[in-house]
């Protein structure tokens, strides 16, 4: 199935206001609240995800709408836009343009369309099925995964430890023990610099689909891939449990490692 060339520039189109919504409260003193969850929400998610919300509705009223800050309209429709205003909350807070706006969309469960937009330094990967992610920077970089088939070779980049509950972390130190050397901290950026080339693994758990639809195109459009942590598919009912490499000779070391 070729994808509508509508819908990739409505997914651009819709990047470019959520950057307009979070641009102007970046390293500005925000009204910060704590959710059930204890992570940081404040105005611009809130801002940015209306504005993704209300242009998407507008342009296709037949299609659901997932979100983090405001749930799940029309779930069942046949394609699904899936949005995380900022990815990479805590990072946006303390001034750090380690974070970006996620819009993904699902057609009938699958990814077919990814967006990462960082809107403080202008990078913008877009990834669609069957087609090569293409990538927009200032700072340069070309979307494409380097070959790296081994873990002691491999760059891993995880966003935080604490990320892995204790059934998961035996798991999770075996790989990172295995892997040449670990980067901290980078949410939905670190997938994208796997499709550069830059990065050769992320492994993370308890991803919510916000965190993970927009990143499956991207990641697999440059050359990788994107599974759970039993080397399957990611779906909506995916536990969250998420292996991304540059090169798919990884995975079978790492879910490997991962399930001892």
């Amino acid at each position: 199935m070729r994808l509508d060339p509508a819908l990739v520039a409505a997914a651009e189109a819709a990047a470019d206001l959520a950057g307009e919504a979070i641009r102007p409260l970046f390293r500005s003193a925000l009204l910060v609240e704590a959710k059930g969850d204890a992570s940081p929400v404040t105005e611009a998610d809130r801002a940015a995800e209306r504005a993704l919300r209300a242009f998407l509705a507008e342009r296709f009223p037949s299609h659901g709408i997932m979100g983090e800050e405001y749930g799940t309209e029309r779930g069942d429709a046949e394609y699904l836009w899936v949005l995380d205003p900022i990815d990479g909350t805590r990072a946006f807070l303390t001034g750090r343009p380690l974070f970006g706006t996620l819009i993904g969309l699902l057609h009938r469960g699958v990814p077919v369309l990814g967006l990462i937009d960082q809107p403080v330094t202008g990078e913008r990967w877009v990834g669609v099925a069957g087609e090569g992610t293409r990538f927009t920077s200032p700072l340069g970089g070309t979307a494409r995964a380097r070959p790296c088939a081994r873990l002691a070779e491999a760059e891993l980049s995880v966003t935080s430890p604490d990320i892995f509950d204790a059934a998961q972390r035996p798991g999770f130190e075996r790989v990172r023990q295995a892997a040449r050397r670990v980067t901290w901290g980078g949410d939905c950026y670190a997938y994208g610099l796997v499709a550069l080339g830059l990065v050769d693994a992320v492994v993370e758990a308890t991803l919510k689909p916000w965190d993970w639809a927009a990143l499956v195109p991207v990641v697999e459009g440059a050359g990788g891939r994107m599974t759970d942590w039993q080397g399957r598919a990611l779906t909506l009912d995916s536990p969250g449990d998420v292996v991304a490499v540059g090169d798919a000779a990884l995975l079978p070391e790492i879910v490997g490692l991962l399930a001892g």
